[in-house]
């Protein structure tokens, strides 16, 4: 410790001094003259030494508060509790020592100033972000900050049907902000160097839990993206593909309209089938979730006939065929429910008139226009618009 070396060299010159008394006194030869002065040495050495104690004494208080100061707890939470500290880009000392005040987790900020100071953690601010735990020292906190060594963030996303809603997802979890992440996803010639489009995008983002560093940059993000993508496609999931008849981006576009239409896991393998068999007679989707995504009104919770006409790539039921795109992330139970379509004929379907979730499904126009008028009664009787 500094002061400890401050306070051992002084008292090295306190007895180098010592010395050079006892070196004159030697040189006195007389026993008269050492009985003379005999009483006024005694009295030296023991303000010598009141003066050493008294030395060690204050080096030993201020060694106990330099090792608090360093070594002590400086942070407090609530048992159990974690709370973040985020340093941005660019950010610098002043910046931080703000960030940490606001976290309210700092008992002291001055020792934390000191003790930064002393490791020359002012000048080497690294953004990123750092979990704070109960008792952490400043010397453990700066530790980390000094090195950059920073905790992960856990990446969800679920129910985005949008390039704008996963930009701000991401701008939540992550430090890009909702502007930067939607560049990312709208970039035609970078989207291009990964397969897709800004179209085909949302297909990419295999609905899972990433761990990443909050920091992460939008083509690090891509590549991990793509790379958790290409896993996804394994040889298992790329034989199932072969009976679709379908492109892995086109499983991903048919899964998110299966997805809307039924949230019923064990009936999504059934409407899939539904919709394979119209795509192979050329039949039109004509699914309604297609019509919404046109609209981009996604509370709608009836559709009507002047909405069915709705100029969109996207209106199945003016366009034949797969929409461009997904119109949401499909969860990974929706598209294996497509690799695992179920064979059958059926080719109609309407929501069940008990609100139960399920549909009724028809071979024949005839039995479908049978169920559709139960439906429709159903929501007029409850004056559902």
């Amino acid at each position: 410790m500094p002061i400890f070396i401050y306070f051992w060299h002084h008292i090295e010159k306190i007895g180098l001094k010592k010395d050079e008394k006892a070196k004159k006194q030697q040189k006195k030869t007389t026993k008269s003259m050492k009985e003379e002065n005999g009483e006024k040495p005694a009295k030296k050495h023991s303000k010598l030494l009141y003066a050493f104690l008294t030395l060690v004494l204050i080096g030993i208080i201020g060694a106990i508060g330099a090792y608090n100061v360093i070594f002590g707890s400086n942070i407090q939470l609530p048992k159990g509790e974690e709370r973040a500290l985020r340093i941005y880009k660019g950010e610098q000392f002043d910046d931080v020592i703000a960030h940490l005040q606001k976290t309210g987790a700092v008992r002291s900020t001055e020792s934390f100033i000191i003790t930064a100071k002393l490791k020359r953690y002012p000048g080497h601010v690294k953004s990123g972000y750092y979990e704070l735990k109960d008792g952490m020292s400043n010397f453990t906190l700066l530790r980390m900050l000094a090195s950059g060594r920073q905790s992960p963030v856990k990446l969800t996303f679920n129910n985005i049907r949008t390039n704008e809603e996963l930009a701000h997802r991401l701008s939540v979890v992550l430090e890009m902000d909702s502007l930067t992440a939607i560049n990312m996803l709208t970039n035609k010639a970078e989207l291009a160097k990964y397969g897709v489009d800004d179209k085909t995008v949302l297909a990419l983002f295999i609905p899972n839990t990433y761990e990443m560093y909050w920091n992460i940059t939008p083509d690090k993000l891509m590549d991990r993206m793509k790379k958790e993508y290409d896993g996804f496609w394994n040889a298992s999931r790329k034989q199932k593909l072969q009976r679709t008849g379908l492109t892995p981006m086109q499983v991903s576009t048919l899964a998110s309209i299966v997805e809307e239409e039924t949230i019923k896991p064990d009936e999504q393998p059934v409407v899939a089938g539904l919709y394979i068999n119209r795509y192979r007679i050329g039949m039109k989707l004509e699914s309604d979730p297609t019509v919404k995504y046109a609209l981009h009104n996604f509370t709608l919770k009836r559709i009507y006939t002047f909405q069915l006409g709705t100029d969109s790539p996207y209106n199945t039921y003016k366009y034949a065929g797969l929409p461009p795109g997904p119109i949401r992330i499909p969860s990974i139970g929706a598209l294996d429910a497509v690799l695992n379509y179920k064979e059958h004929k059926f080719i109609y379907m309407c929501a069940k008139e008990d609100f139960s979730g399920y549909h009724n499904f028809a071979v024949t126009k005839a039995e479908h226009l049978e169920n559709a008028k139960r439906y429709q009664q159903k929501l007029n009787e409850l004056n559902i618009h």
